[in-house]
């Protein structure tokens, strides 16, 4: 089949031909209709996160069950499916309790396993990870859902627990941001948006955002958003840097929740942030990493209904072959939304 593959960390990412996947055992074979480029993606191509080299990159995607493992029940060929990237092992007591997003036994495709960035992949553990699309849900929007929408969805509903009226900063609009946003003004929060993209915030804008803070013309981003707000209920840091994680926390209201979901590697990992006002004001400080399966259904029949629309959020669609050029590009800015590689999303 035809794959796009990277030798080593960093170097150029190449359409190649590679051996069809192996259906496991517990497992499916899913022929890819469409796949997100994620910036997750990107940190492994750069070597933030260990792969197993030459790596088929890819973990938001769509398809069509094509094989079924011998020890599979209740799929079947020909169902359209995705997935949560993070494949729990259904047994431990977090998978037990819901909690397969932290499983410490987890598998992920386009990490740990090879990824969506092909004609098929291999997934393990169907029976608890699988998840059956309604067919009001097309597969390109389908395939932003995996990584960015769901975890955003999450973040806000099970973490954060915005309400109606209450106000969300979001810190960074690029794929997970403008989820959250456009899933905040769903839920009725009032949303604050903050970049240093004058084009992400316009497109955060035409989502509902009813405050925009330009981070480039701000010094002080997060005095910025308690001026307009008073303070935020629900605060989210969707991009990922010491500076956005402190400015988060820092436009909380007294007893407001701040949502860490963009990822820090390196020296970032370890910010640091002002615990004595998250002591005095009694913030609550939360991860949130990706959602698992069960969860789907809920998030699903808002988008089938047209509630969410996460396809909205998707500002480019893209061939297999062009795949590599989009992902070596996510280290730079861009513009904003998703980009997804369609590979057969005809239906």
């Amino acid at each position: 089949m035809k794959a796009l593959q990277y030798p080593a960390s960093g170097a150029p990412v190449r359409l190649v031909t590679v051996p069809q996947p192996v259906c496991p055992p517990d497992g499916v074979i899913v022929d890819v209709a469409a796949t997100g480029v994620c910036r997750s993606d990107w940190h492994a191509w750069k070597g933030h996160e260990p792969v197993v080299l030459p790596h088929i990159p890819g973990h938001e995607f769509a398809g069509v069950i094509s094989q079924v493992g011998s020890s599979v029940r209740g799929w079947r060929v020909g169902q359209r499916v995705t997935t949560p990237f993070v494949l729990g092992c259904g047994q431990c007591e977090f998978c037990r309790a819901g909690d397969a997003q932290v499983c410490p036994e987890q598998l992920q495709p386009g990490f740990s396993l090879p990824g969506s960035f092909a004609e098929r992949v291999a997934v393990p553990r169907a029976s608890t990870n699988l998840i059956e699309l309604p067919a009001a849900v097309g597969f390109v929007a389908a395939a932003s859902l995996g990584c960015r929408f769901a975890t955003a969805f999450r973040a806000l509903t099970a973490h954060g627990g915005v309400g109606p009226g209450q106000w969300l900063a979001v810190h960074g609009c690029g794929g997970v941001g403008l989820s959250a946003v456009m899933i905040g003004v769903a839920l009725g929060a009032r949303v604050v948006a903050i970049d240093l993209s004058a084009a992400a915030l316009t497109r955060a804008a035409e989502l509902g955002t009813e405050q925009l803070v330009d981070s480039s013309q701000e010094r002080d981003p997060a005095s910025a958003v308690t001026a307009l707000t008073g303070g935020a209920h629900v605060s989210i840091d969707a991009f990922g840097s010491s500076r956005t994680a402190m400015d988060s926390v820092r436009s909380l209201r007294r007893r407001g929740r701040h949502v860490q979901v963009g990822l820090l590697f390196g020296d970032q990992a370890h910010t640091a942030l002002p615990m004595d006002q998250v002591i005095s004001w009694e913030l609550a400080i939360l991860g949130s990493h990706g959602m698992a399966a069960h969860e789907y259904p809920a998030m699903l029949e808002l988008v089938a209904a047209g509630a969410l629309r996460p396809d909205l959020l998707v500002s480019r669609v893209i061939g297999l072959a062009d795949g590599g050029a989009a992902l070596a590009s996510m280290g730079a800015p861009a513009g904003p939304g998703m980009t997804v590689i369609s590979i057969n999303a005809g239906s």
